[in-house]
């Protein structure tokens, strides 16, 4: 069974940076991709990032382009999103996702909240 936990949310102000992590177990992930996926209070959940997890090929949403890097540590089945330049628009509780390429994402963690003030 696949298994996410994610980590390092927390409360920043704007212009600031924070480093999520997703620490993945239960399966060789080398056939997957691993995504983040956000959802502000009262809006749909909405794609941040992915990465091939063999290739190391990234993805990103226009609205986190140049401001977040996705990446992954194979020795440690993890997954990281640096975010920097942070903004109040970014405040919202960040999901770990993984699927198995070519296919939706099935497995999801808990989240962890980010918080930017201005």
């Amino acid at each position: 069974q696949v298994q996410l936990v994610e980590s390092g949310g927390g409360s920043v102000q704007a212009g600031g940076s924070l480093r999520l992590s997703c620490a993945a177990s239960g399966r060789t992930f080398s056939n997957y991709r691993m995504g983040w996926f956000r959802q502000a209070p009262g809006k749909e959940q909405e794609y941040v990032a992915h990465i091939n997890w063999s290739a190391g090929s990234t993805y990103y949403a226009g609205s986190v382009k140049g401001r977040f890097t996705i990446s992954r540590d194979n020795a440690r089945n993890t997954v990281y999103l640096q975010m920097n330049s942070l903004k109040p628009e970014d405040t919202a509780v960040y999901y770990c996702a993984a699927a198995i390429l070519g296919r939706e994402f099935e497995y999801w963690g808990q989240g962890t909240q980010v918080t930017v003030s201005s």
